[in-house]
C-alpha cells in the first residue's frame, strides 16, 4: 500500500462513525424537540438524496481539486452541519448539509484510492476501506447510542464568554455533549487527511460550469453502463446495494416473526451479518485478483439462496451461521467488484466522476427499493415472499445480459 493509505482508512472511519451517530442523535432530537414522528425516515432520505440529485456536480468537484483536501473540507462542512443542527435551523437542512458533504467525499475517496493505489492492489485497498466502513457503521450505532444518555451539556459549566454564546445561539438539548464529540470527530478525520501528503491526485484541469451539466453526466453515465466490464460490475454492486439496505430490515423482521427476539436483540443479529461482511472483504483481499474479479459473481447466487432459506428457518441457531455466510458472500461479492468497476472507471473518465455515476445508480437502487419494500409491506406480504422477490435482483445482476461474453484479459491493456 502507497506511503499515507493508512491515514485514508483512519480517515475514513472517523468520518464514517460520525456520520452514523449522528443520524441517531439526529432522529433522538427529532423526538425531543417533538417533530412529527414521519420525519425521523426524511433525515436519511434527504441525506441520501443528494448522492443521486447531485450526482452531476460532486464528480467535477471532485476531481477538480486535490482529493485530500476536498475531504478535510467536506469533513469541516459536515462539522457545520451539527453546528446549524445544534443553533436551531431546520434538522432536513442540516442532515441535507451532511448529505452533500457526504456525497462529494464519497468520490473523492474512492478517487484517491484509484489514482494513487496500483491497480493489482485494488482489491486488498478496497478490502481495507470495506473493512474500515463495516466497523464505522457498527461503531457509529454503538456510540450514537451512547450518546444519548450523556446528559445535557451544561451551559453554566462553560467559560464565560461561551457560556453567554451558548445560551444566545444553542438550542438546549439533551444530546448537546453528543453533538459536540460528532463535531470532535470531524475534526479529528479532517486532521487525519494532512497525513495524506503522500497521496498526491494527478494535477486536475480547472472545471467549468459546462462540466457540471447533467447531459454531461448522463454522457458518462451511459458510457459506464456500456463498457462490458464495468457495466457487469455496475449492476452487480447497484442491485446488491439495494438488496442489502432491504436486508437489514428483513433480519429484524425475521427476528421478531420467526424467533421471537426483540427488536434489540435483532439489531445485534445486523451485527453477524455485519461482521460476515468484514470476513469476506478480508477472505477477499488475500484470494483474488482484480482481474479475476467476475468469477464472484457466485457469491450472488449464494446471497440470492441464503435470503428465502432464512425466511424458513425457525432455529436461531441455524440462522446464525445463514447470516454469517450471507454477510461473507456480500464482502466475497462486493470488494472485488468494486475495485474492478473503480479500475474500468478510471480507463474510461477521470475517476471522481465514475465514482459519482456508481454513487448515483447505487443510492437511487437503495432509494427505490426500499420504496418497493415498504409496498410489500403495505400489502401484507409474507417474510417468505418477500424474501424471495428481493433476491431476484440478484439473480438478475449475475445473468448475462450480452449473448457473447467478454474476456477479462483482453481489457488488460
Amino acid at each position: 500500500m502507497p506511503k499515507g493509505f493508512a491515514f485514508l482508512i483512519l480517515a475514513q472511519f472517523f468520518s464514517g462513525l460520525a456520520d452514523n451517530a449522528f443520524l441517531l442523535l439526529g432522529i433522538f432530537f427529532l423526538q425531543e424537540q417533538g417533530y412529527p414522528a414521519w420525519w425521523a425516515p426524511l433525515l436519511k432520505m434527504v441525506f441520501t438524496l443528494s448522492y443521486v440529485v447531485l450526482a452531476s456536480v460532486v464528480g467535477p468537484v471532485a476531481d477538480a481539486f486535490q482529493k485530500r483536501h476536498v475531504m478535510m473540507a467536506m469533513n469541516l462542512l459536515k462539522l457545520v452541519s451539527v453546528v446549524f443542527l445544534w443553533t436551531g435551523l431546520s434538522p432536513l437542512v442540516a442532515f441535507a448539509l451532511t448529505g452533500f458533504a457526504a456525497s462529494v467525499y464519497a468520490p473523492a475517496k474512492y478517487g484517491l484510492l484509484t489514482e494513487t493505489v496500483a491497480s493489482s492492489n485494488l482489491v486488498k485497498a478496497n478490502a481495507f476501506l470495506e473493512v474500515s466502513v463495516v466497523l464505522s457503521v457498527l461503531w457509529g450505532v454503538v456510540l450514537g447510542g451512547w450518546l444519548m444518555g450523556t446528559g445535557f451539556l451544561k451551559v453554566d459549566g462553560l467559560p464565560g464568554a461561551f457560556a453567554l454564546i451558548a445560551a444566545d445561539f444553542l438550542v438546549e438539548t439533551q444530546i448537546g455533549f453528543g453533538l459536540g464529540v460528532i463535531c470532535l470527530l470531524y475534526l479529528i478525520s479532517a486532521c487525519l487527511n494532512c497525513g495524506m501528503s503522500a497521496l498526491r491526485s494527478p494535477v486536475q484541469s480547472a472545471w467549468s460550469w459546462s462540466d457540471i451539466r447533467w447531459s454531461v453526466f448522463w454522457g458518462n453515465h451511459l458510457n459506464l453502463w456500456r463498457d462490458p466490464l464495468g457495466g457487469v460490475s455496475l449492476r452487480i454492486t447497484t442491485f446488491s446495494w439495494g438488496v442489502g439496505a432491504v436486508l437489514q430490515f428483513l433480519v429484524l423482521v425475521w427476528a421478531q416473526t420467526q424467533a421471537g427476539l426483540t427488536l434489540q436483540a435483532g439489531a445485534y443479529l445486523q451485527g453477524l451479518v455485519a461482521l460476515g461482511v468484514i470476513g469476506g472483504a478480508v477472505t477477499a483481499a488475500l484470494t483474488c485478483r482484480i482481474f479475476h474479479a467476475r468469477r464472484q459473481r457466485v457469491w450472488a447466487v449464494v446471497l440470492a439462496g441464503l435470503m428465502p432459506a432464512l425466511a424458513l428457518t425457525q432455529s436461531l441457531w441455524l440462522a446464525v451461521p445463514m447470516m454469517l455466510a450471507a454477510g461473507w458472500a456480500g464482502g466475497m461479492l462486493l470488494v472485488p467488484m468494486n475495485a474492478l468497476l473503480q479500475h474500468r472507471g478510471h480507463k474510461i473518465m477521470p475517476p471522481g466522476r465514475s465514482i459519482a455515476v456508481q454513487g448515483f445508480n447505487e443510492n437511487l437502487s437503495v432509494l427505490v427499493m426500499l420504496g418497493f419494500y415498504s409496498l410489500l409491506l403495505a400489502w401484507d406480504w409474507s417474510l417468505l415472499a418477500m424474501m424471495l422477490c428481493l433476491s431476484l435482483p440478484l439473480w438478475m445482476a449475475v445473468l448475462p445480459w450480452r449473448r457473447q461474453a467478454v474476456q477479462l484479459d483482453s481489457t488488460r491493456s
